[in-house]
């Protein structure tokens, strides 16, 4: 059960003047906020949404990355279609390609194992350990001396909060290491594959209209999560049974309307709102068209070497689409810089900050403060140039998983409180799994050719960039084939091996990615050594700027929350269009006929032939919506989401099912530095829809029987 947690009295003033749509609330929060709840019309009580342990907060969970939600009693779980990409990918063959042919399990017995990335965690618990984790941090520490103090206590309370080998705990920072929340999860490791429409409907537009609107994509799938006879978590086994969710949400085929109130629950990942003027200008003018470059560069090379590979292009597909998200978002923040500079409202916010702070200086704040921040953060930035050099430089899975190999084999000399973060006990079973992934996401010649090309790429970044030591150890470009003929990694059985090696026998070894690993250790290990140092000078000085910044937002009545961090996070607003420019109103809806519309033949706008004759037989039936005369396939909110939301379920005023996050508006991707409460929309997926293509087109009845599915009590209606 959620535990009691007394709110920092630096947050309680926000609350009252907090507005809907902007802001990523801790479930705990949510009772200060009762009045908006209210206000918009959510009617399912705020301290009821605060309880963990209690609908509808119990059935959301999170798939390590994204978002889902339990859907009936039997562990059965939907999120999106990209989300469960990999489980599908994994089982896929070019005979059988249930990435464009789709998957429906007819019965238990042929549910698809999700392999071993493929988790779910529940949270369960939440608590407060901010004293524990701060406690007699001197402020004449170093850096490292700091980060080093922070991660023993943090390993220390997740050890003990996983003395039961049920939970899988964290300990992560809020408001940039001013607070710490241990964050108790049970970790289902059985995960299998239920459904999964063709990528025709659920990634209809692909790459083309990802972050754009008007959107027609069915970017749903499902997944059931399994345990042992006992209840509890197990590996994957035959003799696994359902998770009995404790809780689940029922879907609402009623629909929902323009200016009708949502919630959406999830775990968004990465949000930046608190990032100074200089953070933004470095992202904007250094990093990320750095990194743009990079995305493109790759993509091309992935793209270059699979042509005319059925297989190396199955493999890679789940890799490219990734890159490609990325990339699609990094150029959306570029632009978003471009047309609203960011940084110069910033400055504005950070000249008042600044006035305010000479003349209000909080509490247990030093007085250098404003030098201070200036000095770490520039330290940051110089930092970071050189860890983007040396990622193009390592750009091999192969040597990745050397290095992996490696470390491991070293850190497992240490006592495992010693060990670094990663590379403890509690991590070999997520080390194992990325190294057996392996096998289903790589190509030894679109591999050496990735890394080649890297390897070229850094060669011509500003030799400023390139860590000290590191160029003298990089072989050559051309040396790159001769590398994968002298190694044994790609094989899996031959990876899994070295896990159980010691240091002793990868410094012996005469495999040439282990060798390599083995030279590169040095500069990477001074790479991470100035990390910790740079990381626990900002762990010293940021937090003292959010206790600041937060006392003077306060003063002022504006919202206060976290920055997205990977946590369950609350979120609220309203079904609304938007106008991203003069003249142009764009949603808040779009309906099958769009589909038709789009439907060209050509990739990416290429639709099953059973899905374009139920529209154009206009097989509606209940889940026409009224308005509209048509079924909806996606709708826009001013809820307030980021990367990791993907999945999170969307419910009405109930808490019922009414729709799936999946994306964000092209002019929206700004958000995660910036709110802008006018243009940002997420975009979502109808529930009606799934609904309709799940029984007109896939004829996924079995699926359909097992959803406990509210429908309008008058279908005209």
């Amino acid at each position: 059960m959620f535990k009691s947690i007394v709110l920092p009295v630096a947050l309680i003033g926000a609350f009252a003047c907090a507005h809907a749509d902007e802001g990523q609330w801790q479930p705990y929060q949510l009772p200060q906020l009762k009045s908006e709840l209210k206000r918009i019309g959510i009617v399912i009580p705020a301290e009821r949404l605060a309880d963990l342990s209690r609908h509808p907060m119990s059935a959301i969970v999170s798939l390590g990355g994204c978002s889902a939600a339990f859907v009936s009693d039997a562990g059965l779980i939907v999120t999106n279609h990209h989300c469960a990409y990999g489980a599908v990918q994994r089982n896929s063959t070019p005979e059988h390609n249930y990435i464009t042919q789709g998957y429906l399990a007819k019965n238990r017995g042929e549910e698809l194992a999700g392999g071993p990335n493929t988790l779910v965690y529940l949270t369960d618990k939440v608590e407060n350990v901010s004293a524990r984790v701060l406690r007699e941090l001197r402020p004449d520490m170093t850096g490292r001396a700091r980060h080093d103090a922070v991660e023993a206590r943090v390993k220390a309370l997740i050890a003990e909060c996983e003395s039961d080998k049920m939970y899988r705990c964290s300990v992560p920072a809020f408001h940039r290491g001013l607070e710490y929340y241990r964050i108790r999860q049970i970790m289902l490791r059985d995960v299998r594959l239920v459904y999964a429409p063709s990528d025709r409907i659920g990634n209809f537009g692909g790459d083309v209209d990802n972050f754009e609107w008007p959107r027609h994509t069915g970017d749903f799938s499902f997944l059931r999560a399994y345990v042992g006879k006992d209840g509890r978590p197990a590996d994957p086994s035959p003799d696994n049974v359902p998770y009995r969710s404790k809780d689940f949400l029922t879907v609402s085929a009623a629909g929902i309307e323009n200016g009708d109130p949502i919630l959406l629950a999830g775990y968004p990942g990465r949000t930046s709102r608190y990032k100074l003027p200089a953070e933004i200008r470095f992202a904007r003018d250094a990093d990320f068209p750095l990194r743009v470059a990079e995305m493109q560069a790759d993509l091309a090379v992935i793209a270059s070497a699979s042509a005319g590979d059925p297989a190396a292009t199955v493999r890679y597909a789940s890799v490219a689409k990734s890159i490609n998200n990325g990339l699609k978002k990094t150029r959306g923040l570029l632009d978003g810089f471009a047309r609203k500079d960011i940084a110069a409202i910033k400055d504005v916010q950070d000249a008042a900050f600044r006035a305010w702070f000479a003349s209000h200086q909080p509490a247990n704040v030093a007085p250098t403060l404003l030098a201070d921040l200036d000095a770490v953060i520039g330290a940051d930035m110089a930092l970071d140039r050189e860890e983007f050099a040396w990622s193009v430089a390592i750009n091999s899975d192969l040597l990745k998983s050397a290095r992996t190999l490696n470390r491991l084999a070293r850190e497992r000399r240490k006592p495992d409180a010693e060990r670094e973060s990663g590379f403890q006990e509690r991590d070999l079973s997520f080390i194992k799994a990325r190294l057996t992934r392996l096998e289903q996401s790589y190509a030894g010649k679109v591999d050496a050719a990735r890394f080649a090309a890297g390897l070229r790429r850094y060669a011509a970044l500003d030799a400023k960039s390139h860590p000290p030591g590191l160029d003298a150890l990089l072989p050559t470009p051309d040396a790159v084939p001769e590398l994968y003929r002298q190694s044994q990694l790609a094989d899996t059985a031959s990876r899994l091996a070295w896990l159980s090696r010691d240091a002793a026998a990868v410094d012996r070894s005469d495999d040439a990615f282990l060798r390599l690993a083995v030279k590169l250790s040095a500069v990477g290990m001074a790479l991470e050594d100035r990390r910790k140092e740079v990381d626990g000078n900002l762990e010293r000085v940021i937090p003292q700027y959010m206790q600041a910044l937060i006392a003077w937002k306060t003063a002022q009545g504006k919202p206060v929350y976290a920055d997205a961090n990977s946590t369950l996070r609350v979120t609220f607003g309203t079904v609304a269009p938007y106008s991203p420019r003069d003249g142009i109103s764009k949603g808040p809806f779009t309906t099958v006929e769009g589909i038709v519309e789009k439907s060209s033949g050509k990739s990416p706008f290429v639709s099953p032939p059973a899905l374009l004759e139920a529209i154009k037989a206009k097989r509606y039936g209940r889940f026409r919506d009224p308005v509209l005369g048509t079924v909806p396939v996606d709708f826009l909110s001013s809820a307030d989401t980021t990367g990791g939301n993907s999945g999170s379920a969307v419910m009405n005023k109930y808490g019922e099912l009414v729709g799936l996050n999946f994306d964000s508006t092209y002019e929206s991707v700004t958000k995660d530095w910036y709110f802008d409460r006018d243009i940002t929309r997420a975009i979502h997926l109808d529930i009606r829809y799934m609904l309709w293509v799940m029984q007109e087109v896939d004829h996924a009845d079995n699926v359909l029987k097992e959803l406990t599915i509210k429908y309008p009590s008058n279908p005209s209606k």
